[in-house]
């Protein structure tokens, strides 16, 4: 199943966009990365691209950014076409790789400056936006220690401010917050809605429901590399009203037990989550109504129930719903 939704309060400009891609597709041998995806993101907007690992999230800003040349399909950043040859457009964008790119043995200015002096920053200038970053990204006071002294957290914010130093017109951050602890995560987000304020056009990616919800004025879900719906968060879940999510938490065959919710006439996706697969996930219609058939079922196939939780809906609703799957990492 697939949707496309048009936010109302921001919709997409057809020529003003600071990133406008269209039909993108890309293959690595015989699967499809990413399939004829299309998306754009105006000034000022900050655009969630939502779906679990190996979605085709990182090929897709791979492209945008001109690293990786798409098969068909185009990208424009300020409406110049970008590509791994476009080295002029290509200066419009601010990266920030999954992976910390800095150099341990310099300090935290150093590699500000570094970064700048890539892109030819006059010294002047240079030295007044290194001076700006430190305190968007707040390590004015480490900008003299090194970077193999600074936190995991530390780093990360080091690696988006070395992304801003010269500007972008556009910032595209590739799950910035991955493996930090929950006092940075905090910071960096606190960043990433700044940056929308200030006018910059970002685009996030990301496989936290709850950061999307926080920061992203709009997303789009992707999934096996195809955008399959669009918007912003109310519009989503305005695609699943009237239905919940149903998570029990139980033991047995939960594989058999999800199979058998979905023969139910109410049931339009069942999947096995939890980090050690201990539950099952249900999208239904009025989920108070059906829950004594799911948990008569559970006793039918012999899955002892230990707890039930029904979930409003929300963005993880809208995944299961469209998808069939939950978010997973």
């Amino acid at each position: 199943m697939t949707a496309a939704v048009r936010p109302k309060e921001t919709a997409p400009p057809a020529a003003g966009g600071v990133l406008e891609c269209s039909g993108l597709t890309r293959r690595f041998g015989p699967r499809t990365a990413v399939d004829d995806v299309s998306l754009s993101v105006a000034p000022g907007e900050t655009y969630g691209l939502l779906g679990p690992n190996g979605a085709g999230k990182t090929t897709t800003i791979r492209m945008v950014c001109g690293l990786l040349r798409a098969e068909t399909g185009t990208v424009k950043v300020a409406g110049q076409p970008i590509g791994p040859a476009a080295g002029a457009v290509k200066r419009l964008v601010g990266y920030v790789p999954q992976d910390v790119a800095l150099y341990p043995d310099l300090t935290v200015r150093e590699n500000l400056r570094f970064f700048g002096r890539l892109y030819r920053m006059p010294r002047r200038e240079l030295d007044r936006r290194v001076t700006e970053v430190l305190e968007l990204i707040d390590l004015g006071s480490r900008a003299r220690d090194r970077v193999d002294s600074l936190s995991g957290g530390m780093r990360r914010r080091l690696n988006i401010g070395a992304a801003l130093v010269h500007s972008p017109t556009l910032l595209v951050l590739d799950e910035p917050t991955v493996g930090v602890d929950p006092q940075s995560r905090h910071a960096i987000l606190e960043s990433v809605s700044r940056f929308g304020e200030e006018g910059m056009a970002v685009l996030y990616t990301t496989h936290y429901m709850e950061e999307a919800e926080r920061v992203c004025d709009r997303v789009g879900i992707i999934d096996r590399g195809r955008l399959v719906a669009e918007g912003t968060t109310r519009e989503l879940v305005a695609l699943v009203a009237g239905r919940d999510r149903v998570r029990l938490t139980a033991g047995g065959d939960l594989k058999a037990y999800a199979e058998a919710c979905l023969r139910l006439p109410r049931v339009e996706a069942a999947d096995v989550t939890g980090e050690h697969g201990e539950m099952v996930e249900t999208v239904v219609k009025d989920g108070r109504s059906l829950l004594p058939e799911l948990l008569d079922l559970a006793h039918q196939c012999q899955v002892p129930v230990r707890s039930v939780e029904i979930v409003e809906p929300d963005l993880e609703t809208v995944f299961l719903h469209l998808t069939g799957t939950a978010l997973r990492e």
